[in-house]
């Protein structure tokens, strides 16, 4: 459990790494202004793919195509739904599974941190459902819960759970001792110690986890949705490539993607609002 708590912080330590060599080795050019560029030569390559056409437009739509359909979408619906309507379905699973995952793992992974009863109870289970992938457990959940929300939201919950319990113990195991002691020197109680002391310490670890599991989670639900739906971003791919519509699909990997970044960058302004002291020397 500890490998995967290690792994999970390493994209905060490269960052760290990389403000502390910035003034070592000072690039011409920031990373910004690198991927901006990296950017767009990928869409002028798109474009000229297409505009040669060095693949048939049913392999590769020209991106016109994509953002036609993208207001078509958007107005007119597709799969007895507006783009809108798809973007909701998703929204909602993946926010109702991040929030049944706070609930129950971020306490379980403090119980890890603090009792090795707590420990030897739940580490099995955790190391259980951990390597296994969610999608897994789909067609048992189907026979459990049948193909509605509940199911969805479970797979959700099971791919979003491990990675948050798991950091969530890593933060709480890597409170410093001597900031415990203090506080009991000064006469804190267990909840204080815990509420003051453990979990603001903790929380770096367990917003880590979150964007962990918030992109396991957004990748599971597209899967999910490609099963057993009837309105989400993974149904409409679904459907568009079963009429081999693929402009469709090209806008729905988009949007997917795009809500990804947006998941990203959403945690990472938490992180900078509620930690600010977090990967400073």
């Amino acid at each position: 459990m500890s490998d995967l708590a290690n792994s999970a912080n390493l994209d905060d330590i490269e960052e760290r790494n990389g403000k502390r060599g910035s003034s070592r080795s000072a690039s011409p050019l920031g990373a910004t202004p690198v991927r901006i560029l990296t950017i767009l030569g990928l869409l002028l390559t798109w474009s000229l793919a297409t505009y040669f056409e060095w693949l048939p437009a049913f392999y590769l739509p020209s991106p016109r195509a994509v953002v036609e359909q993208l207001f078509t979408v958007a107005t007119e619906g597709y799969a007895d739904a507006t783009l809108l309507q798809h973007f909701d379905a998703s929204l909602w699973r993946i926010l109702a599974a991040l929030l049944i995952a706070l609930v129950t793992a971020v306490p379980a992974g403090i119980a890890i941190g603090l009792s090795p009863i707590a420990r030897g109870i739940l580490d099995p289970i955790i190391e259980f459902l951990r390597p296994v992938p969610p999608l897994a457990y789909l067609p048992l959940m189907v026979i459990w819960c049948g193909i509605g929300e509940t199911t969805k939201v479970l797979i959700i919950l099971i791919a979003v759970f491990a990675p948050v319990a798991i950091t969530t113990a890593a933060g709480v195991g890597a409170v410093p001792p001597d900031r415990v002691d203090a506080a009991r020197a000064l006469g804190a109680r267990r909840w204080q110690v815990l509420w003051h002391v453990v979990l603001p310490n903790a929380l770096p670890s367990i917003l880590t986890g979150v964007r962990i599991g918030l992109g396991v989670g957004w990748s599971t639900l597209i899967a999910a949705e490609l099963v057993a739906a009837s309105q989400g971003l993974g149904i409409m791919i679904k459907t568009a490539s079963d009429f081999l519509q693929t402009d469709i699909v090209v806008l729905g990997i988009f949007v997917i993607a795009l809500v990804a970044i947006g998941f990203e960058w959403i945690v990472r302004l938490a992180e900078k609002l509620l930690v600010p002291w977090h990967g400073k020397a």
